[in-house]
């Protein structure tokens, strides 16, 4: 799998353990900053990230801030992105088997090593199941285009 990779500078310190951790499990990653950590606004690496993902068909991007919130309610508002907060394994399982999500995002300051290890092989591991959620993926990428059935 091709993964890019952003944070802000709250969630600067996990990133080389992440792109190491991804390397290691044979995934090709593109780090797309920031490249210290020095206070930067996640929006910025947020867009970043979310528009090579989608630029980039069958990629998929990590975004890390401080608690994985802003930088995930950031990367959504890019149409074509389902980007998912995530706290363990079943999260981000579900997030790839229900709503297709093409971005994990996490908090810095909410997870730790051994979290972040599961959570990421979990959405590795796990496919679309498509079928009724095909339908709500469908609706979702509505609310993007303001055309809602």
């Amino acid at each position: 799998m091709k993964f890019y990779i952003a944070t802000d500078h709250a969630g600067f310190a996990l990133k080389s353990y992440v792109i190491d951790l991804l390397e290691t499990r044979g995934h090709e990653v593109v780090d797309l900053g920031p490249g210290d950590d020095f206070r930067v606004d996640y929006p910025d690496f947020a867009k970043k990230c979310a528009l090579k993902v989608v630029e980039d068909d069958g990629s998929f991007g990590i975004l890390i801030c401080g608690t994985g919130i802003g930088i995930s309610v950031s990367a959504n508002k890019v149409s074509g992105i389902r980007a998912a907060l995530c706290h363990d394994a079943y999260t981000a399982s579900m997030s790839r088997a229900h709503n297709d999500a093409n971005i994990l995002c996490f908090g810095e300051r909410v997870v730790g090593k051994g979290v972040i290890e599961s959570m990421i092989d979990a959405f590795c591991d796990t496919s679309f199941e498509g079928g009724r959620h095909k339908d709500r993926v469908n609706k979702i990428e509505g609310c993007q285009t303001g055309k809602i059935d």
